[in-house]
């Protein structure tokens, strides 16, 4: 603990009188004027922004990161309902197209300080090393320019500063967590039991969840509400993890400024700073550096829309790579039906995990492979599962004065990275008069193969458990790829150190940049990504570029 605190101070700067936010952190934060040309401004406060922000704030830097959303206050903001929180996603309009299209916003997409990791569940596995060559090894999706081994050690450190708790972990590269795994509730011990039945093998979490007092963060409470923003800051998100150090350390944030392009010098090709609109007025950042971290809808549509006569097609899209490649995962949910009342909403959602099924089985008919959680969704969410049945009217009813007897296991399934599946500016504009994003997605048959397969074994668990009655809902979960890392820019549009091909001092630091997703939730990744990011800029970048 003593080594965490001495890199990122956040827990320890949250108030410790029954409040979760430091009001005087922000009150008193270093404030930048438009004109000043910081040393980097950072497009988007989620996991991959704070996480840079952090890290270069720590180092002295004058930074800026600049979020379209709010700077969330949990007392004042967030309640513990389920229609209450609906105002965390981003909801503004964006085009859905393909033969499989992908519906955007709960469950792929935030709003504010802390991007969608203020309403994801809490789970942060790994990547595996056979994540990073999936193409060499597989021959499927696309070989990283890095590796496994380049991503280790900041792992291990995010995995501290959450921190992390859960069983030691079997697959991929093996290895263990800071705090020890939560007690498990009724779904995890479903899981458990089931699994043990099936041959399965499954453990307890991992979750960024504090199992134990860590700095001034309370315990979990095990309320699970995890999905609706933790009240009491038990569940990481960067708004606790990374902000608060950022902002002791001379950081500015900058909340509800929308970035609407990119400035470039057309006679260097530099990135000159980034254009916003805050309080209804136009604005103009200076910065030497800029990184960009809106996410995988968000940040392909920025360099889209940052046209210019030296990139007319699209900042950084001289070889039509950006918005390509973009992903997500299949997250089919099989519920089942008990006589003992389960009650899977007394415990965060994601409890107990299986990798086993991960990497490609060469007896099997697809390539790559899908990992197994509990899930607990709530009554609304729930009521979409039963209705997806094709129940209505009295029997809907029946299925929802049923609900504690209901245990419910969800899969991500990896599916894979084609060039069609992407991102472009559509013609329908915004309030402010910008394109929105399409996104176009069709599944390949690789992917439909991990659905089926997933469904069955999560039926079989929860059948071998008990269950008397299953019923799966087919969705999607995630959002990685748009503007990929690769070995050149004919394959993508940054380096493996985020930095982009075509703006030397424009880098990109959030899921837009994973070339492949694994069965994974990319959290994790995303931050570790953006922590040796900023490694690399402060080894050389910094004033150079």
């Amino acid at each position: 603990m003593t080594g965490v605190r001495e890199r990122n101070e956040s827990a320890w700067l949250l108030p410790n009188d029954g409040t979760r936010t430091n009001h005087r952190l922000r009150r008193d934060m270093r404030r930048f004027a438009d004109s000043d040309e910081v040393d980097l401004v950072v497009v988007g406060c989620g996991a991959g922004g704070s996480t840079l922000l952090q890290r270069l704030a720590r180092r002295g830097w004058r930074v800026v990161g600049l979020d379209a959303g709010p700077f969330w206050d949990p007392d004042a903001d967030w309640v513990s309902d389920e229609a209450g929180s609906h105002h965390l996603y981003w909801t503004e309009p964006r085009v859905i197209s393909g033969a499989d299209p992908v519906p955007l916003g709960s469950n792929n997409s935030g709003r504010g300080v802390g991007g969608s990791m203020v309403h994801y569940a809490g789970y942060t596995p790994r990547f595996h090393p056979s994540d990073f060559g999936t193409l060499t090894n597989d021959g499927v999706g696309a070989d990283w320019p890095i590796s496994y081994a380049d991503l280790k050690p900041y792992y291990a450190d995010i995995e501290a500063e959450l921190p992390v708790a859960g069983q030691d972990w079997p697959w991929g590269d093996p290895h263990s967590y800071p705090h020890r795994p939560h007690p498990v509730g009724g779904n995890g011990e479903v899981f458990l039991r089931g699994a043990r039945e099936a041959g399965i093998e499954a453990r307890v979490g991992p979750v960024a969840i504090t199992n134990g007092r860590f700095g001034n963060r309370p315990h979990c409470i095990y309320r699970g509400f995890c999905l609706q923003g933790c009240k009491v800051n038990a569940k990481a998100s960067p708004l606790i993890t990374h902000i608060p150090d950022a902002l002791a350390h001379g950081a500015e944030v900058r909340a509800d400024a929308m970035v609407t392009g990119i400035g470039v010098d057309e006679r260097t090709g530099k990135a000159t700073g980034v254009h916003y609109i805050r309080g209804g007025l136009p604005h103009f950042q200076r910065a030497a550096l800029v990184a960009v971290a809106g996410y995988s809808i968000e940040t392909p549509r920025l360099l889209l829309n940052s046209a210019s006569r030296r990139f007319p097609d699209g900042l950084c899209n001289d070889f039509d790579q950006v918005g390509r490649y973009l992903m997500v995962q299949g997250a089919p949910q099989t519920a089942g039906r008990f006589d003992a009342e389960v009650r899977m909403y007394k415990a965060p959602p994601p409890e107990v995990s299986s990798e086993q099924f991960y990497e490609t089985d060469p007896a099997k008919p697809y390539q790559r492979g899908f990992s197994i959680q509990t899930v607990s969704p709530l009554p609304i969410t729930w009521a979409e599962h039963v209705a997806a049945q094709g129940h209505w009217g009295q029997s809907l009813r029946a299925y929802m004065s049923d609900y504690v007897h209901w245990s419910c296991l969800g899969a991500l399934c990896e599916f894979l990275p084609q060039p069609e599946n992407r991102v472009t500016l559509d013609e329908e504009k915004d309030a402010r008069g910008l394109p929105i994003a399409r996104f176009a997605y069709s599944q390949c048959e690789n992917d439909n193969q991990l659905m089926q397969a997933a469904q069955g074994v999560m039926e079989q668990i929860l059948q071998a458990a008990g269950a008397d009655e299953v019923i799966t809902i087919k969705r999607y979960a995630h959002l990685v790829g748009g503007a990929r890392m690769a070995a050149d820019e004919r394959h993508g549009v940054v380096d493996g150190a985020c930095r982009s091909f075509a703006v030397p001092n424009l880098y990109i630091t959030d899921g837009s940049v994973l070339p492949t997703q694994g069965s994974a939730n990319p959290a994790l990744t995303i931050m570790a990504v953006a922590a040796r990011a900023a490694d690399h800029m402060a080894a050389g970048a910094r004033g150079a570029s």
